[in-house]
C-alpha cells in the first residue's frame, strides 16, 4: 500500500516530506467550482465546502488507486459570509487583498484520508488571520514583489514567505494556514500503524 497525496500543492508535499513521510503525488481531477455550486445554492458555509472538497479529492484518487491510502485536502477562505477562491489575475488579487486589508478573515482547511470508495477519516481546522491596513502603494509594492505567486493561493499570499508582511495577528495552527492540518493527520497515521513513532 502506498500513501498518496491527492494534490499538486508544493507546500503540502513539502510538509509531508519534512515530516519524514514516504508518499506519491497524484493530483485529483475534480472540478471544484462544479462541486461547490449545489453547496452554495443550499447555503453551505466555507467550513462545509472545505470538507466536501477535501473528501471529493481524496475519493477521486482513491477510486483510481483502490489499494492505496489517499490524502485529500482543501482550503477555503471566508470573510464573514463572503467566500474567496484563487484570483484569476493580478488585478483580481489586488482587489481581493484590498477587501481583506484591515480585517480578520478565516482559513478553513480540511484533510481527508480515503481508501477505495470509503472515507476513513477527516478533520477540519480553522485559523483566524488579521491583515493589517494596507495603502494603495503598499498593495502595489507587495504584488510587484510577490508576482504570480499571489495567484497560487486563495488569500493571495504565502504565509511562509513574503505574505507574512501583510499580517498583524494570527490565531490558529500554522499548518492549517498552510492548507494541511498536519498534526491531526500524523496522529491518524500513527493510529493506523502507517508511521512510527
Amino acid at each position: 500500500m502506498t500513501l498518496v497525496l491527492a494534490s499538486g500543492s508544493s507546500i503540502r508535499a513539502t510538509l509531508l516530506r519534512n515530516a519524514g513521510l514516504d508518499f506519491a503525488v497524484d493530483p485529483a481531477g475534480v472540478d471544484e467550482r462544479e462541486i461547490e455550486r449545489p453547496l452554495l445554492e443550499a447555503g453551505a458555509g466555507p467550513q462545509e465546502i472545505a470538507l466536501v472538497l477535501g473528501k471529493a479529492k481524496a475519493l477521486d484518487v482513491a477510486l483510481r488507486r483502490p489499494g492505496d491510502l489517499v490524502i485529500g485536502a482543501d482550503q477555503v477562505l471566508g470573510l464573514g459570509s463572503t467566500r474567496f477562491t484563487k484570483p484569476a489575475d493580478l488585478a483580481a488579487a489586488r482587489a481581493q487583498l484590498a477587501l481583506l486589508a484591515g480585517k480578520t478573515h478565516e482559513l478553513h482547511s480540511s484533510v481527508v484520508v480515503a481508501k477505495g470508495g470509503e472515507v476513513l477519516w477527516s478533520h477540519l481546522s480553522t485559523a483566524r488571520l488579521q491583515m493589517r491596513a494596507l495603502s494603495d502603494a503598499e498593495l502595489d509594492a507587495y504584488l510587484a514583489m510577490a508576482g504570480s505567486a499571489a495567484l497560487s493561493s486563495v488569500g493571495c499570499y504565502q504565509l511562509e514567505g513574503l505574505g507574512i508582511r501583510l499580517f498583524e495577528r494570527i490565531e490558529g495552527d500554522y499548518f492549517t494556514i498552510l492548507g494541511l492540518p498536519l498534526l491531526p493527520l500524523l496522529g491518524f497515521l500513527r493510529e493506523k500503524g502507517e508511521i512510527h513513532p
